[in-house]
């Protein structure tokens, strides 16, 4: 899926936001794709928009995996520079799509503690989350932070920041200049 190239100082490359559902990767990546003179893609976006139907929906008819695979399938397929791109929080699953997006840019880490996480109220039967089943959001959080982290080049603590401070947190360990 080729995605037009943006303009902008960082238009060599591109800055990918993962972390939890929740965490605030599509609200912060609009914020800073405008701060940064950056086009925005959100992968969550790409792939309903490419199956027809809601994750939750994936979900519900296929499973947790085709949801993961679809996924996968959409982010080696994306092409583009210039961008802040909002992976969906099970992008770091798939090791073939965590190297292609960092061979296109920086791996920001939006790390954000469990409890905030849960103050949120995600509902979670309808955000289309590929967990297991049986798997709590606890065992789920556990579980990824700690691709989360691998797959980082970047890590920012979001714990009790508003989103513009997020943004400027990132523009600055990056250095690229609002």
């Amino acid at each position: 899926m080729k995605v037009p190239e943006q303009g902008g100082e960082a238009s060599a490359s591109n800055i990918v936001l993962i972390g939890m559902p929740g965490a605030g990767k599509s609200t912060v990546g609009v914020i800073l794709a405008k701060q940064a003179s950056l086009g925005f893609v959100d992968t969550d976006v790409l792939i309903q928009a490419c199956e027809g139907r809601s994750l939750q929906s994936i979900i519900d008819s296929q499973g947790y995996m085709a949801l993961r695979q679809i996924e996968e399938r959409i982010l080696l397929d994306l092409e583009c520079r210039g961008h802040v791109i909002a992976t969906g929080g099970s992008a770091v699953y798939s090791q073939a799509a965590m190297a292609h997006l960092a061979r296109g840019g920086c791996i920001v880490f939006l790390d954000i503690d469990l409890a905030t996480l849960e103050s949120r109220a995600l509902d979670l039967g309808r955000r289309g989350i590929a967990k297991h089943p049986d798997q709590s959001f606890a065992e789920l959080f556990d579980e990824r932070r700690r691709l989360y982290v691998a797959y980082a080049d970047v890590t920012v603590d979001c714990r009790g920041l508003a989103h513009d401070t997020i943004c400027t947190e990132i523009l600055d360990r990056l250095g690229l200049q609002r």
